[in-house]
């Protein structure tokens, strides 16, 4: 495992998700610099910062620096000049993440669509700030002109983009049979790491890959339940986190949008989480469903992770977050198997009373253990 030195905002939570984040991408972090801002003009850090970084440099000699937060090309080349060391800002470890988590044929060229996104937002300034001569961690240019350079990135972009497409025709022609055979959806969300694919191994009784760290789930899977007498087809989808940027979530548009055509969407929250983290990542992941177009009214909120937390410790944060007001809610445990029948009678309601296809129907009784 290659080691880091990561900068970062000076909270807790965000230490402990970006900490996670060098993980996933297979980054020992051996020193954590910790900062009020991160976005002052000339290297994203103050200038008396630097002194102190090369001083650890020399001292730990890691492979590479980990910049929480996102850098300009004008920054991200003056940090590696005066560092001389390899520079990944968040976008770049989220992307090299995704690379290392993508299997599936889809799931690759999502991620290199992004890869170009990114690339080709920082193309005419690199190049510009290449002539100068290449700096380490740069993603050095050789002697390639700004429009050859830009113009390779738009055509791998639309080659990517024509080999996803076919993949979204292919997607839309399995919908329509779901749909003439009567099935209905129901699709898991939520942040990373949340237990979405937990849930669904129990549900289905699957044994997908389960692991505490992010993104283990890059492509949707799908496969048949008895929910009551009903049978249904479930999906895993990618998880969300904080900060997710619009051409991400754009890039793996074919997988998202499976959370569109859904009957039902169960959104898993971590409540293990304090108060503050459970808020963030909540609403976090309410804006990205309302981005992509998912209906309120499909959603059930599901606390998973419940089984070490007290009856009144549960309500406490079902109220915290305004559960009882018009949401439908419901705590479980994935890993126990605690309120998993309750879950399911509930889903199963929705259908018997179809709930979802009569909208001034929808009940506001909330669902707690």
């Amino acid at each position: 495992m290659d080691s880091a030195i990561l900068i970062t905002y000076d909270q807790d939570d965000v230490i402990s998700e970006t900490l996670a984040l060098c993980d996933s991408a297979g980054f020992k972090v051996e020193s954590v610099i910790k900062q009020d801002y991160l976005q002052k003009p000339k290297y994203g850090i103050s200038e008396g910062k630097i002194q102190d970084l090369n001083d650890l440099i020399e001292r730990t000699n890691p492979d590479v620096i980990v910049f929480d937060e996102v850098l300009k090309p004008s920054q991200h080349y003056n940090l590696a000049s005066e560092l001389k060391m390899e520079i990944l800002d968040r976008e770049a470890l989220l992307l090299q993440i995704f690379e290392k988590r993508s299997s599936s044929a889809e799931s690759k060229l999502q991620v290199q669509l992004a890869q170009t996104r990114y690339e080709m937002s920082r193309a005419k300034e690199k190049v510009k700030l290449s002539r100068r001569g290449e700096q380490p961690g740069f993603m050095g240019l050789g002697t390639f002109e700004v429009d050859v350079y830009y113009n390779e990135i738009k055509r791998r972009m639309i080659n990517i983009k024509s080999k996803l497409a076919k993949s979204g025709k292919q997607r839309e022609l399995h919908r329509q049979a779901r749909k003439r055979l009567g099935f209905k959806i129901i699709s898991l969300a939520g942040y990373t790491s949340a237990g979405k694919t937990t849930l669904f191994n129990r549900l289905t009784g699957e044994q997908k890959e389960e692991n505490s760290a992010l993104f283990t789930t890059l492509s949707t899977t799908i496969r048949k339940v008895m929910i009551g007498k009903e049978t249904a087809l479930i999906s895993d989808t990618v998880g969300f986190i904080n900060k997710l940027p619009a051409y991400m979530i754009e890039a793996f548009k074919s997988t998202l949008e499976e959370l569109l055509y859904a009957d039902i969407i169960l959104v898993l929250i971590d409540a293990n989480d304090g108060l503050y983290q459970l808020e963030k990542k909540f609403k976090n992941c309410f804006r990205i469903l309302n981005e992509i177009g998912v209906e309120p009214n499909k959603m059930i909120f599901v606390l998973n992770k419940s089984e070490s937390l007290s009856d009144d410790e549960i309500l406490s944060k079902a109220n915290y977050l305004k559960f009882n007001e018009n949401k439908k809610w419901m705590a479980i445990s994935a890993i126990t198997g605690k309120n998993i029948n309750k879950l399911e009678k509930l889903i199963n309601e929705y259908f018997q009373n179809n709930i979802l296809e009569n909208k001034n129907d929808v009940g506001t009784k909330a669902y707690g253990n």
